[in-house]
């Protein structure tokens, strides 16, 4: 299906409209009340550098409680979509999403050490887990090249390895964990959350998630090339596997930025893309970006619901998984097993 250059736009106008009234709503609601009125004055009064101690509670719940995590969730769910999608399509298979090469299990194993051995030091515990993300792939990249098996189904096969691999380990980190306060702050991390978000964890997300999310949008063509099999890309005078690879290292980077930040948040980057080509087609071109509005959008939304459903927070890896599972499976009945 492929949709036309006047309905694309239509589609990206709307999303980027729901993008914005889901932000604001999400400014809006939550524990401690605030009008639309009280927001608009807060940035008015920032802007023109004003002080009013009447808003001066809700100065700072606005500015250094909602807003980074609103930012921060948009940009986590955007992450995870267009990686799940660029994945998807450079690996011809629908079903897979961006933890199978094993970044999500080796940011898992960074935060568990940090948390276990370096819980006094902030910078080690944002950057830790974004380092065994990186050597995750790394070490997939060396398995899927000394295997038997060659192109998608080595990096498939290696990812499910080095997954399980890392799996264990972080199993073994809990179990080694202080039962008082260490294994329960790493179980939470690991069912994801939002709630202690801070700008320093938006600065140390935004420059990594960013190049790729650039890089993924600059090879979505390539990634068009790509879905048609590796002879076709070899007659267009492409390189399958160093293009796969580089659109698997900006996937990577995207990935181990977001799982650093938030924990581990499932179904996002495999349900969003399926979501997305019902949308605006299968074209890479179009579903990239559509991906990127509509992640950010959904991430956002279900944050506030995190945060308001209950008095005690929801870990948001438990409602993407509430959702996103009956959601998949009614895709699945629908095409009755089929791509």
């Amino acid at each position: 299906m492929e949709v036309s250059r006047k309905k694309y736009s239509v589609i990206m106008a709307l999303l980027v409209a729901a993008l914005i009234v889901i932000a604001i709503a999400s400014l809006v609601y939550g524990r401690y009340e605030m009008s639309f009125a009280d927001i608009y004055n807060v940035f008015v009064n920032r802007f023109n550098g004003i002080q009013d101690d009447t808003l001066k509670i809700i100065d700072h719940v606005l500015i250094n409680v909602r807003l980074p995590r609103i930012l921060l969730a948009a940009l986590v769910g955007a992450g995870l979509s267009i990686s799940g999608a660029a994945l998807q399509g450079t690996f011809q298979n629908p079903l897979v999403s961006p933890d199978l090469l094993g970044v999500c299990a080796g940011a898992g194993v960074g935060a568990a050490l940090s948390i276990l051995l370096f819980s006094d030091n902030t910078m080690l515990m944002s950057v830790l887990p974004f380092i065994f993300g990186i050597c995750s792939i790394l070490l997939v990249f060396f398995l899927a090249k000394t295997g038997s098996q060659t192109g998608t189904l080595s990096l498939v096969l290696a990812g499910i390895i080095v997954s399980s691999i890392f799996n264990a380990l972080t199993s073994l980190v809990k179990y080694v964990a202080d039962t008082g306060d260490k294994l329960p702050a790493i179980t939470y991390w690991l069912m994801g959350s939002f709630s202690n978000t801070s700008y320093m964890q938006l600065k140390i997300a935004i420059i990594p998630a960013t190049v790729g999310i650039i890089g993924l949008l600059a090879l979505r063509w390539k990634i068009n090339i790509l879905s048609l099999g590796d002879e076709d890309a070899y007659t267009m005078g492409i390189n399958p596997g160093r293009t796969r690879w580089l659109i698997i290292f900006f996937a990577t980077l995207v990935t181990s930025a977001c799982v650093t930040v938030s924990g581990v948040i499932g179904w996002i980057g495999l349900v969003i893309p399926h979501i997305c080509r019902r949308i605006a087609g299968v074209n890479h071109g179009k579903l990239l970006p559509v991906s990127c509005l509509l992640g950010a959008a959904f991430m956002i939304l279900v944050d506030t619901l995190a945060r308001n459903l209950t008095t005690a927070e929801i870990p948001i890896g438990i409602l993407t998984a509430l959702i996103g599972a009956p959601f998949f499976a009614v895709i699945y009945g629908r095409t009755k097993g089929g791509s």
